[in-house]
């Protein structure tokens, strides 16, 4: 409803405004450096393929079923709400009354119509049952009790098409073309359409492997509802697995209020990006953001990151170990014992040992701030260490070769260590990191971010790649 209303608005068809959209997303993509296997219209051809045969499986189980049906719909949530849902507020200006939907305070207007309908309501112990069988399968915790709290209020039966003399934008039903399918049947079935859905002609090894069910589908907090509840609902009705894990994240607010084109506080991600690059917005929000709570963006605060992480602790790191005063034959030194640590290198050893089964089980929870914080810990101890060992004194003396070395070998070490760590988040500048430091293409896999792992402890030293200018030189 919301796209035909635009459209109209706009003087064209629903097509063409959805054309310009997507069309924007792919640009923004690119310019963001993420990559996606498949890239899903829900206008495309395949698509309305594996919505109506959901439907039809759906429909010849017995659940879907036509009948009158009426409440409070939001146009803008695209979804109906209960009484207890809806709340009534006062225009301050005008005196006029008006019902919000309390869960997102979106406008919502009594709506009376004949459609189909799903027993929802007939899942509301199954999915109860999913639920306590599995404590990770929504995430994070906050959310998996907050569905619970959903089920155990009870479950209606869910409008499931709206008539088409009011919304001609959708896939028509099956054998009804006076309807056209709800947003949220239709929007959701493009997880099993990227699969290779309705799988008719697929064989089992291909089925094995096609990506169903998902180990994970992220969403946001605000639509949690339909991929928790609606969409496990549909799949177990039509006999097929849910995903392993959803994972709901919070939002990301500006000023603490959240952003909103009519408030003006909308944050333009290509600007943002332009302005600061790429890989430090990509940082920022994997370091920042969360799952919980939602998260304040800022350009100061993007700005104190790029400072004091990227160019005060990592980039500053990497110069000083590689400049031409401490090692002019600009080449790693060889690796020293791992068995007979110094003592004044135990601190920061210990942190290196550890750091990859930190960020290993951060990431796997999808706690990414967790992660960039103990790769950030282990940098700060590596800065420390450095300046403590003074190797500038050390270069001054013949007889502290050896030591020097080593202090050099840390410090390029846990270089790299961050590097491999971070290439997730930061692709094009740990690319960069990892070609100064010598280290090959092939030599970047989470094997090698262990600690002592990289070089191979070769015993011929490696050449540094001349760095020019500063990894993250100071922003305007």
């Amino acid at each position: 409803m919301q796209i035909q209303q635009a459209a109209e608005q706009a003087g064209i068809s629903e097509i063409e405004l959805c054309d310009q959209v997507s069309k924007r997303f792919r640009e923004l993509f690119d310019a963001a450096n993420v990559s996606y296997t498949t890239y899903i219209r829900t206008t495309e051809p395949q698509h309305a393929v594996a919505v109506k045969d959901l439907w039809n499986r759906l429909w010849e189980k017995g659940y879907i079923y036509k009948g009158q049906h009426e409440g409070w719909y939001s146009v803008s949530d695209e979804a109906f709400y209960a009484s207890t849902q809806v709340e009534e507020k006062t225009n301050e200006k005008t005196g006029a009354k008006y019902h919000i939907a309390i869960e997102t305070g979106k406008v919502v207007e009594w709506t009376t119509e004949e459609n189909y309908k799903f027993r929802l309501s007939s899942f509301t112990e199954k999915l109860g049952e999913w639920l306590d069988k599995n404590p990770n399968a929504i995430v994070p915790k906050s959310r998996h009790a907050e569905v619970q709290g959903w089920l155990k209020s009870g479950l209606s039966d869910l409008s499931v098409s709206r008539p088409r003399s009011r919304l001609t934008w959708g896939i028509p039903i099956p054998g009804d073309d006076s309807h056209v399918m709800y947003v949220w049947m239709d929007a959701l079935t493009n997880y099993l359409t990227v699969t290779g859905y309705p799988w008719k002609d697929m064989n089992e090894k291909d089925k094995a492997v096609c990506g169903w069910p998902a180990d994970a589908q992220v969403v946001g907090k605000d639509i949690l509802r339909f991929h928790a509840v609606y969409w496990p609902a549909f799949l177990m009705a039509a006999g097929l697995d849910v995903p392993k894990t959803i994972i709901a994240h919070a939002h990301w607010t500006q000023g603490k209020t959240k952003m909103s084109k009519s408030i003006g506080n909308v944050v333009d991600p290509f600007t943002a990006m332009k302005e600061f690059g790429t890989d430090t917005i990509r940082f920022y929000l994997m370091n920042d953001g969360g799952l919980v709570d939602d998260a304040d963006y800022s350009s100061d605060l993007v700005m104190e990151r790029y400072r004091k992480l990227l160019a005060g602790q990592f980039g500053n790191l990497l110069s000083r170990s590689t400049s031409l005063a401490l090692n002019p034959s600009q080449t790693i030194p060889t690796q020293p014992s791992m068995n007979n640590v110094h003592r004044d290198d135990i601190a920061l050893h210990l942190k290196m040992q550890v750091l990859p089964q930190i960020v290993d089980e951060a990431m796997a929870g999808y706690k990414t701030t967790q992660a960039t914080t103990a790769i950030f810990d282990m940098l700060a101890e590596a800065n420390a260490h450095f300046s403590h060992s003074a190797p500038w004194k050390l270069a001054k003396e013949p007889s502290s070769k050896e030591r020097l070395d080593t202090v050099l070998w840390y410090a390029m070490e846990s270089t790299r260590q961050a590097a491999l760590l971070l290439q997730p988040i930061m692709p094009s500048k740990t690319a960069e990191i990892l070609d100064q430091l010598g280290v090959h293409s092939d030599e970047r896999t989470w094997s090698h971010a262990q600690l002592g792992k990289g070089w191979q402890a070769e015993s011929v030293s490696r050449a540094l790649k001349a760095g020019g200018t500063p990894m993250f030189p100071p922003l305007k």
